[in-house]
């Protein structure tokens, strides 16, 4: 078994409320979910107006895949447009 986590700091610029912040994080949060099929949630500065950190984890049976995913992942919140990443921490663990 592999598994694959990964944090992505993303900055708002345009979010000038909490309410502007948690329309765009929950949006992606259900995107990521329908569409990679991983398990996602805000995991840090939830009171952060224009901060967020997404938490993400995957699990495969090959470490390759997990890689790929969570390139894929990363490549699609990059390109997403409401906001920026910032930065991003990678890990899998084999068990």
């Amino acid at each position: 078994m592999v598994v694959g986590v990964m944090t992505v700091e993303i900055f708002l610029g345009d979010a000038f409320s909490l309410k502007d912040k948690r329309q765009v994080v929950k949006s992606l949060i259900e995107r990521l979910k329908s569409r990679y099929n991983v398990s996602v949630a805000e995991v840090e500065r939830q009171d952060d107006k224009r901060w967020a950190v997404i938490g993400l984890a995957c699990v495969s049976n090959s470490g390759e895949h997990v890689n790929r995913q969570l390139d894929y992942i990363l490549d699609f919140m990059e390109n997403d447009g409401r906001f920026s990443v910032a930065d991003f921490d990678r890990e899998i663990q084999y068990f």
